[in-house]
């Protein structure tokens, strides 16, 4: 299956049904607003090394969390019940985005360039990107960033700055996407980590068909 290579004179992308097995799709385009949005309505979002030509990816079968099925174990439970817990919407965007791209940075690497940074923010500005944020007893325990179309939330990264910091945001966000009666997250790839906090594999066509009630 051929790699499509895409022109920034045009917001499009090829059906995201002929990605390779592996699910890349195109390369090539640009980060602008409307290609963006064009890509996460249809199932297709960037990644690629910073410095290399932009990668779009849409995997032909995708790892969500449905938001009333969010696990919470035992032992964040218990923590919860130790801990003074604050949620905090959209405090600083710019700044959570930052810091996802920093521990990832000093620890295995990251796909957050300035490009990407730039880019999600401009979504951010537009209404279709948001973040959130985790206080523990008034100090910055974690948070993530992703983008929200609809009822349809297309996670991107999550940071920690003290024990179990990104766990209490993405527990947060399922109960507040559930209570606004979203369909999924997104949660582009498989970890043992989101796996663990009820992310599980459904076929394109589950996916395709939600995808189209959301938006």
């Amino acid at each position: 299956m051929p790699v499509y290579f895409l022109n920034k004179n045009e917001i499009s992308f090829p059906h995201p049904t002929l990605a390779r097995r592996d699910g890349l799709l195109a390369m090539g385009g640009d980060l602008s607003v409307e290609r963006l949005l064009l890509a996460y309505t249809h199932g297709i979002f960037p990644w690629y090394e910073p410095g290399e030509e932009i990668l779009w990816w849409c995997p032909r079968e995708r790892f969500v969390i449905f938001p009333n099925e969010i696990h919470i174990s035992r032992s964040m439970r218990k923590y919860a019940g130790k801990h003074e817990l604050r949620v905090v919407l959209n405090r600083d965007f710019a700044d959570t985005m930052h810091r996802c791209r920093m521990k990832r940075e000093s620890a295995e690497g990251t796909w957050i360039s300035d490009e990407m940074e730039a880019a999600y923010l401009r979504l951010h500005r537009e209404g279709y990107a948001l973040s959130l944020d985790t206080f523990e007893d008034g100090k910055l325990a974690g948070g993530l960033y992703g983008v929200s179309i609809g009822r349809c939330f297309f996670g991107e990264s999550m940071f920690s700055e003290r024990e179990n910091g990104s766990k209490a945001a993405l527990i947060a966000l399922a109960r507040m996407l559930s209570e606004k009666h979203f369909l999924f997250i997104d949660c582009q790839f498989h970890t043992q980590h989101l796996e663990s906090m009820g992310g599980r594999f459904i076929s394109w066509e589950a996916y395709d068909r939600m995808l189209s009630e959301g938006i």
